[in-house]
């Protein structure tokens, strides 16, 4: 089903070390809008979404996938070579005590994932629109990131990713639109 290619989808970089960037990563890690929940939410919801749009969520699906992984590789490139003390002084010396510097899916608030941010209705067109607004939500989150960085090079990652959500909530538009022309044709028998 999947074709795995050993590279990031869009180049990482960062400029220096800095923890409490990462913190406010971790949220597009682990949160309830972040990559991993949007993955796993559109690829629960294939299932029950008629077979004109499954495609759809089958690709943006396996996208945040792609996204999970450069947001990842940004949170270690911006914690490898921090000391306790500076983990302590950016917010993560809880998620020191427990984790090092290893990556665990939570908010930027320490709240661990949980598998109520993976909603399904079974309705695809409530589906589609739960999926619109958590895209827009993520764009919003990605842009406030940006906001809160000096770093020229992780925010070029950062727009990359920011400009994905608009093409995700676009084509869940898009597939809205389909299903609801389906929907309203006459039917004859």
């Amino acid at each position: 089903m999947w074709y795995y290619e050993k590279k990031l989808q869009y180049p990482v970089k960062v400029s220096i070390c800095n923890p409490k960037l990462a913190k406010y990563l971790i949220e597009q890690y682990g949160g309830a809008d972040g990559e991993l929940a949007a993955a796993l939410r559109y690829l629960n919801q294939r299932y029950t979404i008629p077979d004109k749009v499954i495609g759809l969520l089958n690709d943006i699906g396996t996208e945040e996938f792609a996204h999970l992984e450069m947001i990842a590789t940004m949170v270690y490139k911006l914690t490898k070579d921090t000391t306790p003390e500076q983990l302590k002084a950016a917010g993560l010396g809880e998620h020191y005590v427990n984790h090092d510097k290893a990556l665990f899916y939570e908010n930027a608030g320490g709240v661990p994932f949980t598998a109520t941010y993976i909603q399904a209705k079974g309705d695809p067109i409530a589906d589609l629109y739960e999926d619109i607004a958590a895209e827009e939500k993520a764009r919003a989150t990605y842009q406030w990131i940006i906001d809160l960085s000096d770093d020229p090079f992780l925010n070029e990652s950062l727009s990359f990713l920011r400009e994905r959500e608009i093409v995700h909530s676009q084509r869940f538009r898009e597939a809205v639109e389909i299903l609801k022309e389906e929907r309203d044709k006459k039917k004859y028998f």
